[in-house]
């Protein structure tokens, strides 16, 4: 468990409706893919998770995915536990998200991710480090902006 911020409070931050895009590159910085994302995170009215996520992806050629992600608060730290995912996030300063998870099926491929929010709430960028047998083998660069 780490230290975080207590409360998460930059979690009503998040809140809404994103809109942006994910450059992937690899090790060397060769761009491997690029698409647009929209992301709706809310605070489900039934109590079901602290925090709840839609990401949907569209590539240029029209190919589309949409992956839901829902979070428990415990402590100062929120945590993720699907059937495709495990991690946590938590709260490191005024503008700041350090977020950790890995794949269920393949425990030696796991990410670290900073999400950086602007002092306006209306913009912020991300990065994934993706680690396959500790070695980083991918990057995953985010800017979003705020849209609803």
């Amino acid at each position: 468990m780490r230290a975080g911020v207590p409360g998460m409070p930059i979690n009503s931050k998040h809140l809404g409706e994103w809109r942006g895009e994910y450059i992937h590159v690899d090790a060397e910085g060769t761009i491997i893919d690029r698409h647009a994302s929209h992301l709706r995170c809310w605070v489900p009215e039934d109590g079901s998770y602290d925090i709840r996520q839609v990401n949907t992806y569209t590539w240029a050629d029209g190919t589309v995915q949409s992956l839901e992600f829902g979070g428990r608060m415990r402590g100062d730290v929120c945590h993720f536990d699907n059937e495709r995912i495990i991690g946590e996030m938590s709260q490191v300063d005024e503008q700041s998200i350090v977020l950790t998870w890995s794949y269920k099926t393949d425990p030696d491929n796991y990410l670290y991710e900073l999400i950086q929010l602007s002092r306006d709430g209306r913009h912020k960028c991300r990065t994934w480090h993706w680690m396959d047998g500790d070695r980083l083998y991918k990057r995953t660069i985010i800017s979003e902006s705020k849209v609803a």
